[in-house]
Parts: structure tokens; C-alpha cells; sequence
């Protein structure tokens, strides 16, 4: 189990550094069927673990140069407040109907990164204004409170599209608002049971996966690594809707 978790950790990091988000696409469906635990305590660690493989993620952008702070606080600010504030809708779910709406937003962000992606790697979009990017962090923030996602695969789309922001710069910055998401999403869900050796087994293993991501970000064509992974999240999300409409069904 402790190999399995750290190549979990691994992959959930890659994603990160390598894409700008998908960890927690990853992480909670893992969390819940490979690990065992409940819908909502899989939303919980998955706030954890993906909060700081962003957070070095961020880092390594940084020193990259890839990273624009002013839009990242600005965008993670209202998100921040949007994720605390939502927190508490999931407890109140039954864990059937959490995981059906999570693969609900997984097949969506499939479609989008796949109809999306020529769009936003030939986008040219000049800045935009500050209430465009304080209302894309608002929407990020309630998905991320509710379902334990950093947003990633919705943050880098809106950072391009309607903030305005070069890819691989969006890649970088999402990173910092997915942080800063993910920490306000967790002080909402403090209380519950939380496995710590879990975490600090996903965030080690995470955070190297994070720094080969970081690296690769540059070398590799990230339009062609994003429809692969477009499909994988498509297919799970499928298996996850089939699988909980049944166990609804069943009851």
C-alpha cells in the first residue's frame, strides 16, 4: 500500500507541475478507491495534498519566471473566501450524489481541455478587467470548497481566455490560486477525520513529481500531453458516474 501511495503522489504531482492542475482530479477518485476512504474525507487529504504540491509548484515556476503574482493573489483572493465559505455544502451530500457531481465537473473539464486546447495555445487575448478575473476566481473557489478541487484544468482556461495571460505563464500562476484555494477549502473541513501519515506520504511523493513537472513544462508539447490526459479524465469520470448511479440505484 505505502508503494502504491507514493506512486500516486508521483503521478498526482507530474500532473501539477507539468499541466497546472489535475491533481485533485486525480487524487480524490484515488483516494476513494484505491485507499479506501469516504468521499469526504477523500475531498479533505485531497485539499492537503494538492495545496502543497502547488505551493512548491509555484516555486519552481517562479524561479522560472513563469508566474504573475499580481494576477494570482488578485484571482486566489476572492477564491479563497468562495472555497471557506462552500466547505461545508459537502458534508451534507451523501457520498453517492458528492461523487456523482464530481465526475459530472471531471467530464466537463475532459471536454474543455479537449475542444479548449488549440484555442488556448494559439490565444492572444489582451488583459482583461480586474472583475473578469475576481469572477473567475469566485467560480473556482465554490467548486474547490464543495468538491476538494484546486480548479486547475478550470483556472488555467480562464487565465488564458479571460485574464488574458500567456499559457505557460496561466500554468505557473494557477498553481499559487490553487494554493491558496486549497488552504481555505481545508480550514473549512477541519474537524473531520484526517489520516496525516497519508498526506505526508501523497505531499513527498507529490512534491518530486511536482519538480519533474515543473521541469518539463518547457520541454514538452503540453497541447498534446493535455488531450491524453483529456481522455483519461473522460473515462474515469464515466467509470465514476456508472459506479455511483448503481450503488444509488441498488439503495
Amino acid at each position: 500500500m505505502l508503494l502504491l501511495e507514493i506512486a500516486l503522489g508521483l503521478v498526482i504531482g507530474l500532473s501539477l507541475g507539468l499541466l497546472g492542475g489535475g491533481g485533485s482530479i486525480l487524487t480524490v477518485p484515488a483516494l476513494v478507491y484505491l485507499v479506501g476512504q469516504t468521499p469526504q474525507a477523500a475531498v479533505t487529504t485531497s485539499l492537503a495534498i494538492v495545496g502543497a504540491n502547488s505551493a512548491l509548484g509555484a516555486s519552481f515556476h517562479r524561479a522560472q519566471g513563469t508566474l504573475n503574482w499580481k494576477i494570482a493573489l488578485l484571482f486566489g483572493s476572492v477564491g479563497m473566501l468562495a472555497s471557506y465559505a462552500a466547505s461545508n455544502i459537502s458534508r451534507m451530500l451523501p457520498p453517492a450524489v458528492l461523487l456523482i457531481a464530481f465526475a459530472l465537473l471531471m467530464l466537463v473539464i475532459g471536454i474543455l481541455m479537449l475542444t479548449g486546447s488549440n484555442r488556448m495555445e494559439n490565444a492572444n487575448h489582451p488583459p482583461r478587467s480586474s472583475w473578469v478575473t475576481l469572477g473567475s476566481g469566485l467560480g473556482v473557489g465554490l467548486l474547490t470548497g464543495v468538491l476538494g478541487v484546486g480548479g486547475g484544468f478550470l483556472i488555467v482556461p480562464a487565465l488564458v481566455m479571460f485574464v488574458g495571460l500567456p499559457m505557460q505563464v496561466a500554468v505557473g500562476t494557477s498553481l499559487v490560486i490553487i494554493a491558496l484555494n486549497s488552504f481555505a477549502g481545508l480550514l473549512g473541513h477541519l474537524g473531520g477525520t484526517m489520516d496525516y501519515f497519508l498526506i505526508v506520504v501523497f505531499s513527498m511523493a507529490g512534491l518530486a513529481g511536482t519538480f519533474v513537472g515543473s521541469r518539463l513544462n518547457k520541454k514538452l508539447p503540453a497541447q498534446n500531453v493535455q488531450k491524453l490526459f483529456a481522455w483519461f479524465v473522460i473515462a474515469l469520470a464515466i467509470f465514476l458516474l456508472v459506479d455511483n448511479f448503481h450503488k444509488m440505484i441498488v439503495k
